[in-house]
C-alpha cells in the first residue's frame, strides 16, 4: 500500500509539473526569441544611423560599429552587392525586400534588414542575423534549471509522500493485525485511535465486533460452567430414584418411570431456563408465582436431603409476590439449596417473608458455616463447586433488580431480596 500511495503521489506531481512546466518552457523560449529579435533590430538601427553618411559618399570606406559576438551584421549596396560584414554575397530575399524601402523581419529565421537612407535617398541596406550558439545556450541552460527544479520538487514530493504513506499505512497495518488476531480467536484485541476519522471508524467497528463476539463466547463458556453445575443435582436425584427402584424388589416400576419422566422434565426446564438466562432472552419481568416455585423446590430437593437423612423445611409468612423472572428465581433457589445440600448439615430451612418493600427468602442449614473472612461468591477452581453457583445466583439476582448476600456466616444463611 505504501508503494501505491507514493507512486500515485509522484504521478500527480509529474502531471502537475508537466501541465505547468511545459507551457512555461515554451514561454521562456518565446521570450528569448522576442528578446533576440529586438536585439537584432536595435543593432541594425544603430548601424544604419552610424554609417548613413559614409555609405552615401564613400561606400567602400564603410566601417561597421561593434556588435554582439553572436550577431552577424552586413551592409549591402542598392544593387544588392555585399559591401562589408558577414552575410550572403548577394542580396537574399530579406535584403531584396528591404531595398524596396521598408524594414523586414525574417520569420522563422532570426534575420532583420533595414534600409539606409540619406536625404530621402536609399543608399544601402543593413542586415543583421542571430540565433547562434549563445542564443540556444541561454534557452538550454534555462530549461536545464527548470528541469533541476522539477527534479528537486519530485524529490521533495517523494519524501513527503513516503511520510504520508507511512502515516496512512501504519494504522491500516495495525488494523489488519488486529483483525487477524480477532480471526485467530483473541477477542481482547482492540484497535487504537489514530486521529484519522475514516480509519478510526473502521477500528471502532472492529472493536465493537471483538467485544460482541468476546461477550457471546464468554456467555457460552459461562453457560457451560453454570449448566454443568446446575444439572449435577437433578441428575443425581434422577440417579437416586432409578437406583432406589432397582434396589427395591417390590417397587412399582410404573411409578418409578413416572417419577423419572417428571425429573427429566425438570431437567429440560432447567436447561431452557439456563439458555434463556445465559443469552438474555428473558421475558418481560412480571409477577412470579412464589407458591409454585417453593412447591417445585420442595419436590426437587426433599428426596435428595432425605437420602442423606436430612430434612427440608419451607415456611412462609404471608410473603408478597416478587416482580421478577420465575426462571431466575428458580435457578437462584436451586443454587442456594444445592449449596446447603453439598456444604451444609442438618435441616435446610427456606423462609419466605415480607421485608417491607421487598420479598426476602432466607436459605439456611445447621452446618458450621463459613469464616468471617471467606467470600462465598468468589469463583473457585473447578471441584470446589461453591463459587461458580453462588456467583451465578448473585448475578441473576442483580439482573432482576434484587440482591443476594450472606446474611449470617455461621450457620450459613443466604438472603435473597427481590422487588415486589
Amino acid at each position: 500500500m505504501r508503494k501505491r500511495i507514493v507512486a500515485l503521489t509522484l504521478a500527480a506531481a509529474v502531471l502537475a509539473i508537466s501541465l505547468f512546466g511545459l507551457p512555461l518552457a515554451a514561454g521562456v523560449a518565446k521570450y528569448y526569441l522576442d528578446d533576440e529579435r529586438a536585439e537584432l533590430e536595435r543593432v541594425a538601427d544603430s548601424a544604419a544611423l552610424a554609417i548613413a553618411d559614409t555609405l552615401a559618399t564613400q561606400p567602400t570606406a564603410v566601417r561597421l560599429p561593434a556588435a554582439g559576438r553572436d550577431t552577424d551584421v552586413a551592409v549591402y549596396a542598392p544593387d544588392g552587392r555585399l559591401l562589408t560584414g558577414t552575410g550572403p554575397a548577394t542580396a537574399d530575399e530579406i535584403v531584396g525586400r528591404a531595398l524596396a524601402g521598408q524594414a523586414v523581419r525574417g520569420d522563422p529565421d532570426l534575420v532583420f534588414a533595414t534600409p539606409v537612407t540619406d536625404g530621402g535617398v536609399l543608399v544601402g541596406v543593413v542586415r543583421t542575423a542571430g540565433g547562434g550558439f549563445g542564443f540556444y545556450l541561454r534557452i538550454g541552460l534555462t530549461w536545464l534549471a527548470m528541469v533541476g527544479f522539477a527534479v528537486a520538487a519530485l524529490g521533495l514530493t517523494w519524501l513527503v509522500a513516503r511520510r504520508m504513506a507511512a502515516r496512512l499505512a501504519r494504522p491500516l497495518e495495525e488494523l489488519s493485525t488486529t483483525a487477524r488476531n480477532l480471526g485467530e480467536g483473541d477477542f481482547t484485541v482492540r484497535a487504537r485511535s489514530t486521529g484519522i476519522a475514516e480509519i478510526d471508524s473502521v477500528g471502532s467497528s472492529v472493536n465493537s465486533t471483538a467485544a460482541r463476539i468476546g461477550d457471546m463466547l464468554e456467555r457460552e463458556r459461562a453457560f457451560s460452567a453454570h449448566a454443568s453445575h446446575q444439572l449435577r443435582t437433578p441428575l443425581a436425584g434422577l440417579r437416586l430414584q432409578l437406583e432406589a427402584a432397582l434396589d427395591a424388589p417390590d417397587a412399582d416400576t410404573r411409578a418409578a418411570l413416572r417419577d423419572g419422566i417428571e425429573t427429566a422434565d425438570r431437567l429440560e426446564r432447567t436447561i431452557d431456563d439456563l439458555l434463556a438466562l445465559a443469552r438474555d432472552r428473558r421475558p418481560a419481568a412480571g409477577t412470579a408465582d412464589l407458591g409454585v416455585l417453593l412447591a417445585e423446590a420442595e419436590q426437587d430437593w426433599r428426596g435428595l436431603l432425605a437420602a442423606g437423612d436430612r430434612e427440608l423445611r419451607i415456611t412462609t409468612d404471608h410473603p408478597p409476590s416478587p416482580k421478577a423472572s420465575e426462571a431466575a428465581i428458580r435457578q437462584i433457589l436451586a443454587v442456594l439449596l444445592d449449596n446447603a445440600v453439598t456444604h451444609g448439615r442438618g435441616t435446610v430451612t427456606v423462609t419466605a417473608r415480607d421485608a417491607g418493600d421487598a420479598l426476602a427468602i432466607d436459605v439456611a442449614d445447621e452446618g458450621p458455616g463459613l469464616g468471617h473472612d471467606a467470600d462465598p461468591f468468589a469463583r473457585r477452581a473447578a471441584g470446589t463447586g461453591r463459587g461458580i453457583g453462588l456467583a451465578l445466583a448473585r448475578g441473576l439476582a442483580e439482573a432482576e433488580g434484587g440482591r443476594l448476600w450472606l446474611s449470617r456466616p455461621s450457620p450459613a444463611t443466604f438472603t435473597l431480596l427481590l422487588p415486589i
